[in-house]
């Protein structure tokens, strides 16, 4: 069942608009701007029903704060009002609403502005889906890597916890292409994906396909050492599918992999340090493949052989 935010300051009210939409929709009352807004952040909704008029933050206030979090950002909000005037409409607009509900109520006008929204809605989060998600291995691709990055590094700065990027990519996989042809480089290529998700598999962990035969992933949460371990078991769980590679490059397909971990701070950025796992990546390459090397919080390396 779908999840609904009501936010009104005014208890009959938000009690009517929940008896008109009970029967479809799971819904949440929120009886204050700050109380919808902490609400909104915390739990995934489909559609929020927000009072314009209300004492402190008002609906207007609310709307740019939701507009401006990530993580609310693309959730729709119908404004309820009892105002007439054409510039509040627009303001709201503009703002960011999709819609207007007028007091007092009329239960089909709402019910069917509620169904078009979260249809819409819906459609709108199945064709980002499509479009965040690697067709070949099923795991976010780059695109969902950059908008989920940032969301998540702003997080570990509020939260001051250990964030771990790391690289890793597939050994002579052109080698591997060469002998054995591109629809085995795929099947390769899906089976790397599979065993990565099936580790870092923890609400805290995100892997993508970077492009080609390599990948990326962030933990939250994790210091160098624990990271560093965790990574070094992906390495051995490729190795150990014994995967056939040409004997005269390897006897086995491998992954080489390089990290960074660091309590990020406001003026980190995200994007130095995928570098610098990028560097340790180079660098494992470069010591002999199918290895991990880690930089801990003081940029010193740690070395997997």
């Amino acid at each position: 069942m779908e999840k609904i935010l009501i936010v009104d300051d005014s208890v009959v009210q938000a009690t009517q608009l929940e008896s008109i939409l009970e029967d479809d929709y799971d819904v949440t009352l929120a009886h204050t701007a700050e109380e919808g807004l902490s609400r909104a952040s915390k739990e995934d909704y489909s559609l929020i029903l927000l009072d314009v008029v209300m004492p402190g933050m008002d609906g207007f206030t609310l709307l740019k704060k939701l507009q401006e979090q990530i993580i609310t950002q693309s959730v729709p909000v119908i404004l309820i009002t009892s105002l007439s005037d054409v510039a509040d409409e627009q303001r709201g607009l503009v703002l960011g609403a999709v819609d207007y509900i007028t007091k007092p109520f009329s239960p089909l006008i709402v019910k069917a502005r509620v169904n078009t929204h979260v249809k819409l809605y819906n459609y709108r989060r199945q064709v980002e889906y499509q479009s965040q998600t690697d067709q070949l291995t099923g795991i976010g691709n780059r695109r969902q890597h950059d908008r989920y990055s940032a969301m998540k590094w702003k997080e570990a700065i509020r939260l001051h916890v250990p964030f771990s990027i790391c690289m890793f990519d597939i050994d002579k996989f052109k080698a591997y292409n060469d002998t054995f042809g591109h629809p085995a480089g795929d099947k390769v290529i899906q089976a790397v994906a599979k065993t990565a998700s099936s580790y870092l598999r923890r609400s805290t962990d995100f892997l993508a396909r970077y492009g080609g035969e390599e990948f990326v992933a962030f933990l939250l949460g994790d210091d160098s050492e624990k990271a560093f371990e965790y990574l070094k078991k992906v390495r051995q769980a490729v190795e150990d599918l014994h995967i056939p590679h040409d004997p005269a490059v390897s006897e086995w397909v491998t992954i080489s992999v390089g990290g960074v971990s660091v309590v990020p701070k406001s003026e980190s950025s995200y994007a130095y340090y995928l570098k610098v796992a990028d560097t340790m990546l180079y660098d494992a390459k470069k010591s002999g493949r199918n290895r991990v090397i880690w930089a801990d919080e003081k940029m010193k390396q740690l070395y997997e052989k």
